[in-house]
């Protein structure tokens, strides 16, 4: 059988210098909040669930042969990057000292042959199975960004800015508008890679103006 290697695609690679990339329509499993992702007391956070739900269904699709039988034209595939689209409800530029403004969506990306309905049947084999219904908060949708600018951040998120400044002044520059929602790809675990070793890829649609 073959396998799916999604980490090679070359959405998943950026240079520590902002780029202009066409990123091409794919497919994603997708679960919306709001707020900071983390909370400084024990209590598991929204994103912390959303992280749950998106793995739970990811992972059960990319091991589904092993109990079920596989829908048609299955493969099995590596599971790619955590991503993530960022806005604020009152349209304002993020600040980090405001995390009840923030809006988003956390979303792993999936293969082509997982329809409709057989995302439907993941889901309903995750509730029956672990007794919750928490996976009804995800939703199977097609994502297409189209022209955007990037670039790669290494280091602790709370350090992203000027790296975000960097891209979006490259972009203006060069003749683009932005629009649309801010895109970050995370790659390394932050509850074992050092901060400085953390590396995200930034993202910001654009248009020609």
């Amino acid at each position: 059988m073959k396998t799916i290697d999604f980490r090679k695609d070359a959405v998943y690679k950026a240079k520590p210098a902002p780029q202009i990339i066409e990123i091409p329509e794919m497919l994603f499993v997708m679960v919306d909040g709001q707020g900071a992702p983390e909370s400084s007391d024990q209590a598991e956070t929204e994103f912390q669930k959303a992280m749950q739900i998106l793995f739970g269904i990811t992972y059960s699709i990319k091991f589904w042969d092993k109990k079920h039988d596989p829908p048609k034209d299955y493969a099995k595939f590596t599971v790619p990057p955590i991503e993530g689209l960022w806005w604020t409800k009152s349209g304002k530029n993020f600040d980090s000292k405001q995390p009840d403004d923030w809006l988003w969506t956390v979303m792993l990306r999936l293969p082509d042959f997982v329809s409709t309905a057989y995302f439907d049947t993941v889901v309903n084999d995750l509730i029956k199975n672990k007794q919750t219904d928490i996976y009804k908060k995800a939703r199977l949708e097609q994502y297409n960004e189209g022209l955007a600018v990037q670039i790669m951040h290494i280091g602790p998120y709370d350090q992203e800015q000027a790296d975000i400044d960097a891209m979006h002044t490259f972009a203006r520059d060069n003749g683009y508008a932005l629009h649309g929602k801010h895109h970050e790809l995370y790659f390394g675990d932050p509850r074992r890679t050092k901060p400085e070793n953390l590396r995200t890829i930034l993202r910001q649609p654009i248009m020609k103006t």
